[in-house]
């Protein structure tokens, strides 16, 4: 496995089972309303993203028999997609053993089990089987960790059944010129650090390398304002003295990640951090 993996499979294997403790089986962000202001519970914000992913990336309402959802955690996206497409099979991918087994006890608790399966492997070895086999790909907040955004999508368009659609949201920084200064060149450098990622990409970087890719109807949006009550939230849950021990516990690399924190804060106020969301089909 690649140094990079094994450092994200570390991450998570270890950051887990606090998050799940803390926050529950969602492990992305919240969804507050276009500019972030909408009113509502974290947990709820974060179903939320999803339900407006899919509306904003016109989702199929039906005929969807296969899902992959690349990038999975413990499955929180996956159960929910295979709810709400009731004739569907899905296959969710974590590089985390720990999410892997967490995950598939939730769709045991869920009755899920029969159609939704959680692996421990790296998207990029799934079996060339399943290539040209999906209709819909689900990529929520795993797309920073892949360095090569070009192969990626590349992965992603074998996978697709012709007329298969790929929503996307993932981190991003902020489009140059202008410059980046100083300051949030920093900030960047310490979220890529803590949190295990390559250096991030523009949303019009990513729209080109889908291009390039060869996949169609291509559309991005940037949500940060819609997100970004979501890093207040976290933070004071990361200030509750309930969780310090589970925190205490988790091991050093996690206590980084809660560190990281702050700087994904000032991302956001800064402009440094966006918010990419992508949708596209292969024809």
């Amino acid at each position: 496995m690649p140094e990079l993996n094994e450092r994200i499979r570390s991450f998570y294997d270890q950051s887990t089972p606090l998050w799940l403790n803390t926050w529950g089986e969602q492990m992305h962000h919240g969804y507050y309303g276009p500019d972030g202001t909408r009113r509502v519970d974290h947990r709820r914000a974060q179903i939320d993203m999803i339900e407006a992913l899919l509306e904003w990336g016109l989702a199929p309402d039906k005929n969807v028999g296969s899902i992959l959802d690349a990038g999975c955690g413990v499955g929180g996206s996956s159960r929910y997609l295979a709810l709400k497409y009731p004739g569907a099979t899905a296959l969710g991918v974590t590089l985390s053993p720990v999410q892997a087994q967490r995950g598939m006890e939730y769709n045991q608790s869920a009755g899920l089990a029969g159609r939704l399966r959680i692996i421990a492997k790296d998207v990029y070895q799934l079996d060339p089987a399943v290539d040209g086999t999906f209709d819909l790909i689900w990529s929520m907040e795993s797309a920073e960790h892949m360095a090569d955004k070009q192969e990626l999508f590349s992965l992603f368009r074998r996978l697709l059944k012709p007329g298969g659609r790929l929503l996307m949201a993932t981190w991003c920084q902020r489009p140059e010129p202008p410059y980046l200064s100083p300051s949030d060149q920093y900030t960047l450098h310490k979220i890529c650090e803590l949190y295990h990622l390559p250096p991030l990409v523009s949303i019009p970087n990513l729209a080109a390398a889908a291009e390039r890719a060869g996949l169609k109807h291509i559309r991005t949006d940037d949500w940060s304002d819609a997100v970004e009550p979501f890093w207040g939230a976290v933070i004071r849950s990361g200030l509750d003295p309930r969780n310090w021990p589970g925190l205490i516990r988790s091991g050093i690399g996690t206590i980084r990640g809660a560190w990281a924190m702050k700087y994904m804060k000032q991302g956001f106020a800064t402009g440094a951090i966006q918010y990419g969301v992508l949708c596209a089909t292969k024809q």
